[in-house]
């Protein structure tokens, strides 16, 4: 037998173990390991999720999270929508963003500094979840942590995907999923520039707002690290991770990482 035949063979082993537990109401341990990478460009974020998912996908890795903002940057999904972008695209310098597209599902959105991102590349086969309940519980995510601060957020209504404060948005969702693996993930808007966002129809969602944790608010908000911890937290505990594992030093292995797949 191969060694990847033997990988699978063992975690869904485990898998199954995992949920006959988790049947009797005996607490299992779950881990995911958490890398804080801080301000990070978009393109060698999207080649490290490409090369975790891969490693997830071949049971090379634990589940993931990768936590991070980006520079000014504004994301196509894969439907191309860039028509929503709503200036011509040489003057994107001059505003300080760049545009990318993606293979992520979702209109086109904004990123950018004092955003809190997280990108989860965990198998939904082990954990038993479909698709839609994956978005679920990142909206309940997003919303958990609204709710900390006083903020009363809800999933959109009908054809309108993310977290919204009343008519506003506060946090947008654009996932990827390959052969059970996630990628891609959520974006909560904690203080960033909303001015960029007058620059596309967010989501392709015309006639509404964007809107942030500050705006919303009346707590006055810690320092924007803490509140991105707090985002992690309440996603480990929507998604029922109870064993978080911190990658210390997160930055140094994205740096070898990315670097070694500039050379391959």
């Amino acid at each position: 037998m191969s060694v990847p035949s033997i990988f699978t063979l063992l975690y869904g082993v485990s898998s199954s173990i995992f949920f006959f537990f988790s049947s009797l109401g005996m607490r299992v341990l779950r881990s995911l390991e958490v890398w804080k990478l801080g301000v990070v460009n978009y393109i060698d974020a999207l080649k490290l999720q490409e090369k975790l998912a891969l490693d997830r996908k071949l049971h090379k890795r634990r589940d993931t999270l990768l936590s991070l903002q980006h520079p000014p940057t504004y994301t196509v999904g894969k439907r191309q929508t860039v028509h929503n972008l709503l200036i011509p695209q040489s003057e994107l310098e001059a505003i300080g963003a760049e545009l990318h597209y993606t293979q992520r599902g979702g209109d086109i959105t904004f990123h950018g500094p004092r955003q809190a991102i997280l990108y989860p590349i965990i198998s939904l086969r082990d954990i038993g979840l479909g698709a839609r309940s994956f978005v679920e519980k990142i909206e309940s995510t997003m919303i958990e942590l609204a709710a900390m601060y006083g903020v009363k957020a809800c999933p959109g209504q009908s054809g309108e995907t993310g977290v919204w404060v009343g008519e506003r948005k506060i946090g947008a969702i654009g996932v990827r999923i390959s052969g059970g693996i996630t990628s891609h993930g959520m974006a909560f808007n904690i203080d960033p520039d909303l001015s960029y966002f007058r620059h596309i129809v967010p989501c392709g969602i015309a006639d509404k707002d964007v809107t942030s944790l500050r705006r919303e608010t009346d707590v006055v908000l810690p320092e924007g690290e803490i509140v991105q911890e707090q985002l992690i937290s309440c996603f480990a505990r929507v998604f029922g991770y109870n064993n978080l594992i911190w990658k210390e030093d997160a930055s140094v292995h994205f740096d070898y990482e990315t670097e070694r797949d500039r050379v391959t």
